[in-house]
């Protein structure tokens, strides 16, 4: 079973945070686990933003924080950022700051993908943010089903051109461009790997993820994980 907390849910194929967004961003973890469960926050500006580092899709992700007390009783406009966006920051949800300039929103995630959140104040009737606002990155994956390979095929050259060994850290898709990253978060736990070959094509699995790195995960048969597949940034 596929453990995240309540307040996140996510999807496979996706967009992501360039790496000169400003963003505080995920990077690749080099074969090693990294957790994807904690909390993100930024300040500035007099503001605070909080949520979790991973959701997955169509489930409803909390957005927390503070704005300065002179905006208390205004409305908060949660926007996000990214590919899925056209790289422009677009209305994701919004609250009403209570009279101690808290806030709490949720967003319903309908994308898939690495989005930079922000709160803007609405002031006199529209909004209008500073560029220099805080901002946290979130990682919403899509529910996938993924099998083990390996054994039995060590020595060969996968459809990627890999040669493909016991120590070997990738996944196969059956669309994915070759070398596309993409993360994968089982049990509190998120890794970025490489397509490396072509696959799954039995048990109605979506990927096929090498031994070596379903150990890295934790992961020792088939499971459901959150999948996302990022942009490419080199």
């Amino acid at each position: 079973m596929l453990c995240v907390p309540a307040l996140a849910w996510a999807a496979s194929g996706g967009g992501g945070i360039a790496p000169d967004s400003g963003a505080s961003g995920h990077r690749a973890s080099g074969g090693a686990a990294q957790p994807g469960n904690g909390i993100v926050t930024a300040s500035g500006d007099g503001m605070t933003i909080a949520t979790r580092a991973s959701a997955l899709l169509r489930n409803g992700l909390q957005v927390s924080g503070q704005v300065p007390s002179g905006d208390a009783g205004k409305l908060v406009v949660i926007e996000r950022w990214g590919a899925k966006t056209n790289w422009s920051w677009e209305p994701t949800a919004q609250t009403t700051a209570a009279s101690d300039g808290s806030f709490t929103a949720v967003w319903q995630t309908n994308h898939i993908g690495r989005f930079a959140l922000r709160a803007v104040v609405q002031q006199s009737g529209a909004t209008s943010a500073a560029a220099n606002l805080p901002t946290v990155t979130v990682t919403v994956y899509r529910p996938s089903l993924a099998t083990l390979y390996g054994p039995g095929f060590y020595g060969n050259l996968t459809a990627c051109g890999t040669i493909l060994r016991s120590r070997t850290i990738g996944v196969a898709n059956r669309t994915l461009p070759c070398g596309t990253p993409v993360a994968i978060y089982y049990h509190g736990q998120t890794l970025i790997v490489p397509v490396i070959d072509r696959g799954p094509y039995a048990n109605g699995a979506d990927w096929d993820l090498t031994m070596a790195t379903g150990k890295v995960l934790g992961m020792d048969g088939t499971a459901t994980v959150g999948a996302v597949s990022l942009p490419r940034t080199g």
